[in-house]
């Protein structure tokens, strides 16, 4: 058994969550546990007259953003869901009126990055791009041609502003931090607000993750790339992970923080405790930025950290909630991850992936996925894996298919696997009061 050393242990106390299927936890892990899809048609730009045009998307007139204040009308969509979702965990937490040392409580958040675009990429008539026309700066076909030609317009520029918003919003005066690792974000800023509590340089963190990539010229990129699935005409059932029938991951938006907190500090204010994090890995796969090593090395060696971090043998886990992609390359790399790592008990672990219903949420994916992860280890119960219907020689592990399961699991693995190669696993321990 790996040597574990002694350090502080680090709690869940609350949760909060965005997304398609819901606005709030319990919206979302009953879709979860129904077997609902949250993916529909873009609305949020003329989606119609695209190659890909479904999403797994918020209705944002349907919030009452009221008690967030009149900020809510000038901030980006991902603040404002990382606002909504930390005001949930916030209150679950019960620290509104809690007596809490602000200069120990910080905010580390896996946040949105927003393309730079152009102000003459204005399209008024899209549907130009049906009617063959050539360049013409209000027509989809000089958007996608502009970007082939001017990859550069793809790039991304930071928004660091997030953390700072988010430790504003309940004054903590701790360290405020953005991770922006692509895919891999959440899980990055929950494994480092983790390690700052556990090595004491804070009592409590707000962590997780904030995204709304859903935009034209992200769509766009990931078009062009071939990442995207077209099965368009049957949007709640594109994302297929682990399928033979799969064809690329649907791209989602929303947020998923939780609270992390230091144990005795959590016993002292009489918290409500939703389970530990012992465990945290990360690594780069250093190799390509748009393709994952053919070997899988790097998830291979972020979920041995994990475990060697947790001080656990691969046996101790129960299940295992996967990147899960739905992407060709992704979930046949993963598979072989996992069965490297786990040996012949792989096929004894059950794995799933919450991208089969709430698509890809990008830099918020790693938070919701580790909110799911802890509720299945609380409740008793194993998410499914929607859409499975052709099993994949190459994928043939058990991915609970379409319906939840039972599970006495105590522990579960969290993994996330990022667009260049960046790459994260979470472990957390139900929590049975000892």
């Amino acid at each position: 058994m790996y040597a574990r050393q002694p350090q502080r242990r680090v709690v869940i106390t609350g949760m909060g969550a965005l997304t398609s299927l819901g606005e709030d936890v319990a919206t979302n892990w009953k879709g979860i546990l129904l077997g609902r899809s949250g993916v529909n048609q873009i609305r949020q730009f003329e989606s119609q007259y695209f190659p890909v045009r479904i999403g797994s998307e918020i209705d944002t007139e349907k919030l009452n953003c009221k008690a967030l204040g009149e900020l809510t009308s000038q901030i980006s969509r991902s603040a404002l869901f990382g606002l909504w979702a930390m005001e949930e965990c916030w209150r679950d937490a019960k620290l509104d009126n809690s007596k809490l040392d602000r200069r120990r409580a910080g905010v580390c958040i896996g946040a949105s990055t927003f393309p730079v675009v152009d102000e003459t990429l204005k399209f008024a008539n899209p549907r130009k791009l049906l009617e063959g026309e050539l360049f013409n700066a209000e027509n989809t076909k000089y958007y996608l041609e502009l970007c082939r030609q001017r990859p550069d317009l793809l790039s991304q520029r930071d928004y660091g502003s997030i953390s700072a918003l988010l430790s504003a919003r309940h004054d903590l005066q701790g360290a405020s931090t953005t991770v922006q690792s692509a895919c891999t974000s959440a899980t990055h800023a929950i494994g480092e607000a983790f390690q700052m509590i556990r090595h004491g340089y804070a009592d409590l963190m707000v962590a997780g993750g904030a995204d709304s990539m859903m935009s034209m010229i992200i769509v766009t990129g990931f078009t062009l790339l071939g990442a995207l699935s077209t099965r368009c005409d049957e949007p709640q059932r594109a994302s297929r992970p682990f399928d033979m029938k799969r064809d690329g991951f649907v791209i989602g938006e929303g947020a998923g923080i939780v609270v992390l907190e230091e144990l005795e500090h959590a016993l002292e204010r009489n918290a409500p405790i939703y389970a530990e994090l012992i465990g945290y890995g990360a690594s780069s796969d250093g190799y390509r930025f748009t393709d994952m090593p053919p070997d899988g090395m790097g998830a291979i060696r972020c979920m041995h950290a994990a475990l060697r971090d947790a001080g656990i043998e691969r046996e101790d886990v129960g299940y295992i909630n996967a990147h899960g992609t739905s992407t060709w390359q992704n979930d046949r790399i993963e598979t072989l991850a996992i069965k490297e790592v786990f040996g012949d008990y792989a096929y004894h672990v059950p794995v799933s992936s919450a991208k089969s219903q709430l698509g890809h949420l990008i830099c918020a994916a790693g938070g919701i996925e580790l909110i799911i992860t802890v509720l299945a280890v609380k409740n008793g119960m194993l998410p499914p894996t929607i859409n499975y219907e052709h099993p994949d020689p190459e994928c043939d592990l058990d991915y609970v298919p379409n319906t939840p399961r039972p599970t006495d699991a105590d522990v579960a693995i969290s993994n996330s696997f990022g667009f260049g190669g960046q790459n994260g696993s979470l472990v957390i321990r139900k929590w049975d009061g000892s």
